[in-house]
């Protein structure tokens, strides 16, 4: 699979991304919102958009379908329960779902929590290609979604329990938006000690670029706070700001508050 992350570097941070085959050079366009920065940068590359993918119905990740489709004829599409949210849906997508361009196949993964309609791409890698996830509004790196605009924090911590906790930790991440020094503030608010953090924080500082930079899921267990529900520090913070005691804690209230105070923070 050929890969290219674009940043739109708008007042939200967006990602979008072109997947090619690598044979076929046909690709699927996640998210285009700046549909002629996506339009560009596909024929530099020489690829040929077949397909546009929303992971949700947002309008920062529809509002460059209708130029991109316009110029390519590309096919739309969406979860299925989006269809009535976003407009002019060829296929609507559900768990297990496979979407195919060329040879290029993806696992449709249905991922609830920012809004309740929302779709990850998940490619499941080769011999010489580790695992990607292509995860829209749900997880970024060091942090994950709000779940204010439509979703809930409670139904976003089932799908990293069932669906995120579980994935090899050489499954890279490919996320909507770049917050990750933000994240990695916030990372460290709650867990001060977190070396992992810490270090990465000091690597951007230094110079680092978030738009070159790509996490794994393991990076994600040692840095993003809604993976560490377990640790001490990060346990001990919200007993305090919810005035009771660490051992009424479980990892599904902690992930919740940890939402909570985030949305504030």
């Amino acid at each position: 699979m050929l890969i290219r992350q674009i940043p739109i570097r708008n007042s939200l941070s967006n990602y979008m991304y072109l997947l090619a085959c690598e044979e076929t050079l046909e690709a699927i366009a996640i998210d285009p919102l700046d549909h002629a920065l996506c339009l560009r940068v596909a024929k530099g590359l020489g690829w040929s958009i077949k397909v546009v993918a929303n992971t949700h119905h947002h309008h920062d990740h529809i509002g460059g379908n209708d130029p991109v489709i316009a110029a390519t004829g590309a096919q739309l599409v969406s979860h299925l329960e989006a269809m009535q949210s976003i407009p002019n849906v060829n296929r609507g997508l559900q768990a297990g779902d496979t979407l195919q361009c060329g040879k290029l196949s993806l696992k449709v993964m249905d991922t609830p929590g920012h809004t309740l309609s929302h779709i990850c791409l998940f490619f499941s890698g080769t011999e010489t290609e580790k695992p990607a996830l292509f995860c829209g509004d749900t997880l970024f790196n060091a942090g994950i979604g709000r779940c204010d605009l439509g979703g809930a924090p409670e139904i976003m911590y089932q799908t990293f329990v069932e669906q995120f906790y579980p994935l090899a930790d050489d499954v890279r991440v490919f996320p909507g938006h770049d917050y990750i020094e933000n994240n990695l503030q916030f990372a460290l608010d709650r867990e001060p000690d977190n070396q992992s953090a810490q270090s990465l924080l000091a690597q951007f500082k230094a110079g680092l670029s978030a738009e070159s930079y790509v996490s794994t899921i393991g990076v994600e267990r040692e840095i993003n706070v809604f993976f560490r529900l377990d640790q001490a520090q990060v346990r001990s913070g919200i007993a305090e700001s919810l005035g009771t005691d660490v051992s009424r804690l479980d990892d599904r209230l902690t992930f919740v508050c940890l939402r909570r105070i985030r949305d504030k923070w």
